[in-house]
């Protein structure tokens, strides 16, 4: 019997690829040299063609039923329970996002000290899960040979804790006239943060192996590498906090929108428009959720700052360390006051004059008699008036801007901590860095991306926001650290500014 060939396959409703047509070829050339009865053959053949489990089955070769359209193949029970699995998996974890953002509006409502308090053991957990995954992965070695490793590890992490928040004691105790009384102390607060530094690197060097001096110099520079990832890139959250909730607040709500949404455009879009891969670390992420995610952040942070605007919970800074906080009276800075500002007609001088008089309150603006000086808004069939420019005003509270600039880095920038998170899982192995959260894993699976955005919204605000520190009770704090001669001099300096 003539074996049917790859490009009669293709003729019958069957496509065959490459490699696929090799193997192919091979089993009939087994089939040709058995001995069995040419019936045989073809039924073998027959059975080959129709019992493959990558392609569908083969059409009948009767004429009549040429146009005969082949059901569908019941799912095997593993394909049902993975897909059971998944939905579970999905319901578990909107139902752990629940929880954990009606955690988080609650502690947002408590007070400032407990949204420090919740950065705080953040910090603890998120340095233990790191900590943790080259430990699990040495945990013979350590145990056996190299003594007070994870209380070195423990040593450094305080270290750089007490170094990063008694700064941020001591900016605060000079912004707060009533805590003044503590000066005292705060300026012991360099001191003690360098002799923890001291002892720490002392008996660091003490506990090192001369037979293992290498692998603890790996295990030294990871555990520096894990404090710049957390205690170093939320070094200046506290501070977002006390400048006003609003920058605590917001930068979280923006990337949690991007982790959403370029999930869900990924999954919906992903790879139909752009079928290059997006990034090596991560297989599974696309052009098309980056994208996707990008422009729903930008949509959500600029309505949703105009929203968070409204609250002075949200806009007024502080110094108070309250543990029952009150409601909060300030001067509302001009950025959360609404405004109105103009579009630049510049850009209504490239598009075409028939579009731009479709768009909602665009004003077209003429010269009178010829004069550019002389400006009003066009009336109809007024002769003595002759098109200027187009004017758009537009109604907007100034914090939108701000919003636009971090939703772009939410998008752009706060992935790849994302990314470099894939990349210390796929190194070492894991899936995720714990079980703490039901259907998210651990909390630096869920806070990855929110690290470097809390150091990015630092660097906008004293950049674009507020550029000076200075204040009337730093000021307070500056003159009594000086002596009497330079009080005296300052004075005199002040009576003839």
């Amino acid at each position: 019997m003539e074996r049917p060939s790859s490009a009669s396959l293709r003729r019958r409703g069957r496509r065959i690829p490459e490699e696929e047509d090799d193997q192919q070829q091979a089993s009939f050339s087994e089939v040709d040299n058995d001995n069995d009865h040419p019936a045989d053959k073809s039924a073998g053949i027959q059975s080959f063609l129709s019992d493959s489990s990558d392609y569908p089955l083969l059409p009948p070769t009767s004429s009549s039923s040429s146009s005969t359209i082949n059901p569908r193949p019941m799912m095997s029970p593993s394909s049902i329970r993975k897909d059971e699995s998944r939905v579970r998996k999905i319901i578990t974890r909107i139902i752990s996002g629940v929880i954990m953002i009606s955690l988080f509006i609650g502690i947002i409502l408590s007070g400032h000290v407990y949204v420090c308090a919740l950065v705080f053991v953040l910090e603890i957990l998120l340095f233990r899960e790191l900590v943790t995954v080259r430990y699990h992965c040495n945990f013979d070695r350590i145990e056996q040979t190299i003594p007070l490793f994870r209380t070195t590890q423990w040593m450094w992490f305080f270290v750089a804790i007490f170094y990063t928040y008694s700064e941020f004691a001591v900016e605060m105790i000079k912004n707060n006239t009533k805590l003044h009384d503590l000066l005292k102390y705060a300026q012991l607060a360099p001191m003690l943060a360098f002799s923890l530094y001291t002892g720490t690197f002392v008996l660091t060097i003490a506990t090192m192996q001369t037979g293992h001096i290498r692998f603890q110099l790996n295990q030294l520079c990871w555990t520096i590498v894990v404090l710049c990832l957390t205690v170093g890139q939320l070094k200046y959250i506290m501070h977002n906090i006390y400048n006003g909730l609003i920058w605590f607040t917001l930068p979280i709500l923006l990337v949690i929108t991007n982790d959403i949404m370029a999930y869900f455009s990924g999954i919906t879009f992903g790879r139909k428009f752009i079928h290059r891969q997006f990034i090596e670390l991560s297989p599974n992420k696309t052009w098309e959720g980056f994208i996707g995610g990008g422009i729903f952040t930008l949509i959500v942070g600029f309505y949703l700052s105009r929203f968070l605007a409204k609250f002075t919970w949200m806009t007024c800074a502080t110094n108070q360390f309250a543990l029952f906080p009150e409601k909060l009276e300030c001067e509302v800075e001009n950025i959360f006051h609404e405004a109105t500002t103009f579009f630049p007609s510049q850009v209504f001088d490239l598009c075409p004059h028939a579009l731009i008089r479709l768009l909602p309150n665009v004003v077209e603006i003429c010269s009178v008699g010829g004069n550019t000086d002389n400006v009003t808004a066009c009336v109809s069939g007024a002769m003595d008036q002759k098109h200027h420019h187009y004017e758009l005003a537009l109604s907007i509270v100034p914090i939108q801007f701000h919003a636009i600039s971090l939703s772009l880095f939410a998008s752009l920038v706060s992935p790849f901590g994302g990314f470099l998170a894939s990349a210390i899982k796929r190194a070492y192995g894991i899936k995720d860095f714990d079980s703490l959260i039901p259907g998210h894993g651990g909390l630096m699976d869920r806070f990855d991306c929110q690290l470097i955005m809390a150091l990015g919204t630092w660097v906008h605000y004293n950049t674009f926001v507020k550029t000076t520190t200075v204040s009337v009770a730093k000021m307070l704090y500056m003159y009594k650290l000086l002596g009497d001669d330079e009080r005296r001099q300052f004075l005199e300096k002040i009576s003839k500014a």
